[in-house]
């Protein structure tokens, strides 16, 4: 059971759920400023998916009291979290409705496409077993595809680390 919130001040965390054959599936790469386990919290129920630090991280742990305190005195932080939940439903529906609906290629540029934003102007950082268990798909189809967006000149590789080079190519392959 969730005992307060996680706030991540500098690094990157993966947030995933284990199946039942024990396979990872990310649903998210959160970074610098987003808070994690609040949804259990406010829910009052144990917590469904599990994290990770991906690289050396910063984070801070507010109490469960503290922080429900906090949501109480302020209005601001309170609408905030409102507009994160219902922001997070709409960016899930999408998130799951492409997932489903799109070929592994497909998924990949999607994905990559939501990793531009997470690393900003850095090179998007995983290992090839992390951005196959987000695609949902076998790291050796993975490493195809990867070397298919490179020899297309979608993406630029330096070991693990990826650089996209032509977004336009990458979104059209996303759709």
């Amino acid at each position: 059971m969730p005992r307060g919130v996680f706030c991540i001040n500098e690094g990157k965390v993966k947030v995933y759920k284990t199946g039942d054959d024990g396979k990872e599936q990310i649903i998210q790469i959160a970074s610098s400023g987003d808070l994690l386990g609040f949804r259990s919290m406010l829910a009052q129920d144990a917590y469904k998916v599990s994290a990770q630090t991906l690289e050396e991280s910063n984070i801070c742990f507010v109490s469960k009291d503290d922080f429900v305190s906090l949501m109480d005195d302020n209005s601001i932080l309170r609408n905030g979290i409102i507009k994160e939940l219902s922001t997070e439903l709409t960016d899930q529906a999408e998130f799951i409705t492409n997932m489903a609906q799109k070929s592994v290629r497909q998924r990949l540029a999607f994905i990559l496409m939501i990793l531009i934003d997470v690393y900003k102007n850095e090179p998007i950082n995983l290992s090839r077993e992390d951005l196959a268990n987000f695609v949902g798909t076998a790291t050796e189809t993975l490493i195809r595809l990867l070397k298919e967006f490179k020899d297309e000149g979608v993406i630029a590789t330096e070991t693990r680390k990826i650089t996209v080079i032509d977004v336009k190519k990458l979104e059209n392959i996303a759709r």
